[in-house]
């Protein structure tokens, strides 16, 4: 049965007869897909920026922390080091063929499509796919970003014709941001929206379209290109402060190993698969067992005196 509760509609689904079975051609096309792929610098190969690893790795296996804002100079490896996530994202269940990557588990994630066949009794096809990472390019529009009404069609059909746009690809997902700081602040007020409510609404001519939109927040920018806005800053979980490497010899691995990589990718990412999929396990059993962590009350009050010392403005 559905079961209604105060606040935005939620239903408790059981999903019954669900397809499970992926035919050949579609695991062709996953095979073919990754082959094309560029390849990505191992993320265990990123010598130093703890605290820019530990920010991004904690937002993957807890994307309720609300994201990460890493800030820094440039030639500092922060592009590499998220894009370098990709590896070590795990999978998710997700319908197939669904735009909004819905979980047949989770009514919250779906899109109204896949709702409705599942209220209808219908049978879904399930998939396995990594989470997703989307980049917002500076230059996107919002329709690129938000997703398009086709207003003629749906007056003259009485459809509601949409084209989903980035946020609906970053559901369940990541949506990183280069050069946060150069965005439109237009499109910053959109995310924040978007990422705050976890649901992306498009309005055009009196036609309104929603659909879940929640994604991790990476942005990434350099103060010497401007200022970040502060309520922006206030909307990610963590803030990761990145600088220079100064270390002399350190500095000298840093460009030997991007030689190697750019010599021979595959040879350098065979070299790291080991300590590559030992992270995976790691981000894959911390994920299962979070649910059971506890944080004792001395701990809570201790967080807080130091958040009251540091002068934090808000609760977020």
């Amino acid at each position: 049965g559905i079961q209604r509760r105060k606040g935005r509609p939620q239903f408790h689904i059981a999903v019954t007869n669900v397809a499970t079975e992926i035919n050949s051609v579609e695991q062709a096309q996953k095979l073919a897909a990754k082959e094309s792929q560029r390849p990505v610098f191992p993320f265990a190969a990123i010598v130093g920026q703890d605290e820019m690893k530990l920010c991004l790795l904690l937002n993957v296996i807890d994307p309720k922390i609300g994201g990460v804002m890493i800030m820094g100079d440039r030639g500092t490896g922060k592009s590499t080091t998220v894009r370098s996530l990709v590896d070590l994202l795990p999978e998710i269940r997700v319908v197939f063929g669904d735009p909004y990557n819905s979980d047949p588990e989770d009514p919250e994630s779906m899109g109204i499509e896949v709702r409705e066949k599942v209220v209808n009794g219908e049978e879904l096809t399930i998939t396995m796919t990594k989470i997703n990472m989307v980049d917002l390019p500076l230059g996107a529009t919002e329709d690129r970003v938000c997703g398009t009404i086709d207003i003629e069609k749906a007056l003259t059909e009485g459809v509601k014709a949409f084209e989903p746009g980035l946020l609906a690809k970053a559901n369940r997902g990541i949506l990183y941001v280069d050069e946060v700081n150069l965005l439109d602040d237009h499109l910053v007020d959109v995310l924040l929206d978007s990422a705050a409510s976890g649901w992306n609404t498009v309005e055009r001519e009196g036609i309104s379209i929603s659909h879940p939109a929640r994604f991790i927040l990476i942005g990434s920018g350099n103060p010497e290109e401007g200022e970040l806005r502060p309520q922006l800053l206030d909307r990610f979980g963590m803030h990761a402060q990145v600088g220079t490497v100064r270390d002399a010899e350190l500095r000298v691995k840093i460009v030997e190993e991007r030689a190697r990589f750019d010599k021979n990718p595959k040879e350098f990412r065979d070299s790291y698969k080991a300590e590559q999929e030992k992270l995976q396990q790691q981000i894959a059993s911390a994920r299962s067992s979070l649910s059971s962590v506890q944080i004792d009350q001395d701990l809570k009050v201790k967080i807080s005196k130091v958040c009251a010392e540091l002068n934090v403005d808000g609760l977020r």
